[in-house]
């Protein structure tokens, strides 16, 4: 026998041929049979019905209240509750139909609320194709000899990829918006792509121009190698012709560099031979203008002009004698010589600043003036002392003692 609780009016009933019946508001409605069981088991068959139908209203509201697609929502209330209308069950049926109808206000709800958020997000993503096809068109605008190649193809491939992301992944724009959008973007793309194929049609052309100057600068360096040493000028003016020669492309130019390059390491090479000769054969020399220059620097302390002067030419007799020395010594004894030649050109400037006429009459008439200045210092020196007068006499020989060191300066 069925037990209830006294506060819950049971829903339905079992008669006692084993028809259930379900009550409802106007009354019992037959729901089913079940004869070979107890009323019990009949009654608990038909409530597990109810559950069931009352699982897909909760998940249902559930459903609602995260934000589920309002037309999928309105489907699956339409649908059960034409269930519930008819369900052969045991339940409140009546109120499950009431939760149902409250759902319809919630879609209505979500209806608006998703209607907003679709459109903010297609003008969200109208703009994010905007900005795709601005930068193109902004790409597609520069000169295309101002242009990095790489790096604008680069971009435009990641644009394209965005684009192509957008439409897989966004929401769907309306058709002639997306067909503007992505006309403007095609267009920018083709006329990228267009510039670049000119950019490197004319660059193609400009390294084949190089790569044939280049070419016969390699010829003409490399027919200076039967030359050796004395075709190293020439070398030169053919590296400042390769300097001034337009790029040929990477590749192309360490390849002919490589060649060019090997034409003067082998002159280059010629005339390191001659100069390791020319350094065993003038190692001899160095020995002999060392010690001329041990003979010379002591005319470095010699402080008359004459004397300095005589000593010096026999150095310089005695130097261009010895000849030539080892090329990398060159400048090591050139420069001890030089300050030795130095040091009597200063005598002879200072010989003939003293000895200028201008100048010494200049300072001679200097020395008369000071000579008679003192003269007439020494008498007030003398008239001051007499007088008794300190102050007078303290001036006096300050003045004195001035005239006097300004004659010993000039003379």
């Amino acid at each position: 026998m069925r037990v209830t609780s006294p506060e819950i009016e049971p829903w339905g009933r079992v008669d006692d041929d084993g028809t259930v019946y379900v009550r409802e508001a106007d009354g019992e409605r037959a729901v089913g049979q079940y004869p070979d069981g107890s009323k019990e088991e009949a009654l608990a068959y038909f409530e597990r019905k109810f559950t069931d139908l009352a699982g897909q209203v909760t998940l249902l509201e559930q459903r609602a209240k995260r934000g589920a697609p309002a037309t999928d929502v309105a489907k699956a209330v339409k649908s059960i509750t034409k269930q519930v209308e008819s369900a052969n069950a045991v339940g409140n049926l009546q109120a499950l139909l009431t939760r149902l109808a409250a759902l319809d206000g919630t879609v209505s709800e979500l209806t608006e609320a998703q209607s907003q958020e679709t459109k903010a997000a297609l003008e969200e993503a109208a703009r994010a194709r905007l900005a795709i096809v601005e930068e193109a068109e902004q790409l597609a605008q520069q000169d295309p000899a101002r242009v990095q190649w790489k790096q604008t193809s680069a971009r435009l491939d990641e644009l394209f990829a965005e684009w192509q992301r957008q439409q897989h992944d966004g929401p769907r724009l309306a058709k002639n918006d997306a067909n503007d959008l992505w006309k403007r973007f095609r267009t920018a793309r083709a006329t990228i792509e267009q510039h670049r194929r000119a950019f490197y049609t004319e660059l193609d052309s400009v390294h084949k121009e190089a790569r044939a100057i280049k070419q016969k600068l390699v010829e003409r360096a490399e027919a200076l190698i039967a030359k050796g040493a004395e075709g190293i000028p020439a070398y030169r003016s053919l590296l400042d012709e390769w300097k001034a020669s337009p790029r040929a492309g990477k590749r192309q130019d360490d390849a002919l560099w490589a060649k060019f390059k090997a034409a003067g390491d082998a002159i280059y090479g010629a005339k390191a031979e001659i100069d390791a000769r020319d350094n065993e054969e003038f190692q001899g020399n160095l020995d002999l203008k060392l010690a001329v220059l041990a003979d010379a620097e002591p005319i470095l302390a010699d402080t008359n002009r004459d004397s300095a002067r005589k000593a010096l030419t026999d150095i310089q007799r005695r130097w261009d004698e010895i000849g030539k020395v080892p090329r990398e010594q060159v400048r090591v004894v050139e420069d001890r010589l030089r300050k030795i030649e130095t040091h009597v050109k200063q005598l002879e400037d200072e010989h003939w600043k003293r000895n200028n006429p201008e100048t010494k009459a200049r300072t001679e008439g200097l020395a008369s003036q000071l000579a008679d200045a003192i003269a007439k210092l020494e008498d007030e020196v003398e008239a001051a002392r007499a007088s008794g007068d300190a102050d007078r006499l303290t001036a006096a020989i300050e003045a004195l003692d001035a005239r006097k060191a300004w004659l010993g300066a000039i003379r």
